[in-house]
């Protein structure tokens, strides 16, 4: 199993209800990060995300002023404010298929259903630190590789069209994490 240098990772957790703000900041802590930002709404963490640089973003779905999802959109345009390709761990107390869905669909990198386990968090830190995912830039879409399996031997359904899909490797977290195993 690896192990994850937390020290040197910057979170922002978005989340409005404060004991899941603290809950999480404990978690992250305990995993020995240092720097964790806290906001309370979209709106509030939009403004921090571009003060506070995080590594990782955290937010919860359902928030006042715009939600998880409004915010990752917004996150995700390559020309915004930021860092367009910070992953983003959606958390939700609702994981149907069809919501899990929207979130990839948004540019969500990885989706927590509430309520979390520590060993899920940290896996899903794990997954964006040490095995990120390329991403894809369409005419429709500009986020994480949707396909966690990228075998060129798909013909099914929802294989990519043959429109132009440009593929750029995400900035990998593995240098400043320093992930060990």
């Amino acid at each position: 199993m690896f192990r994850i240098d937390f020290n040197k990772l910057r979170f922002l957790i978005c989340d409005d209800n404060p004991h899941m703000r603290r809950i999480l900041r404990t978690l992250l802590h305990s995993f020995g990060a240092r720097e964790v930002y806290e906001a309370e709404d979209g709106a509030t963490a939009l403004e921090m995300f571009s003060h506070s640089v995080p590594d990782i973003l955290i937010c919860d779905w359902a928030m006042p002023i715009f939600d998880g999802l409004e915010l990752t959109q917004i996150i995700r345009q390559p020309e915004g404010i930021g860092n367009p390709y910070v992953p983003i761990i959606m958390l939700t107390g609702h994981s149907e298929k069809r919501r899990v869905m929207v979130a990839r669909d948004a540019g969500v990198t990885e989706f927590l259903a509430k309520p979390i386990s520590a060993k899920a968090l940290y896996q899903r830190i794990l997954s964006v630190v040490a095995h990120p995912r390329p991403f894809i830039r369409t005419k429709n879409y500009f986020g994480p590789d949707r396909r966690r399996n990228t075998t060129q031997a798909y013909i099914g359904p929802e294989r990519r069209g043959s429109g132009k899909a440009e593929i750029i490797q995400q900035p990998a977290l593995l240098d400043k994490a320093r992930v060990t195993s």
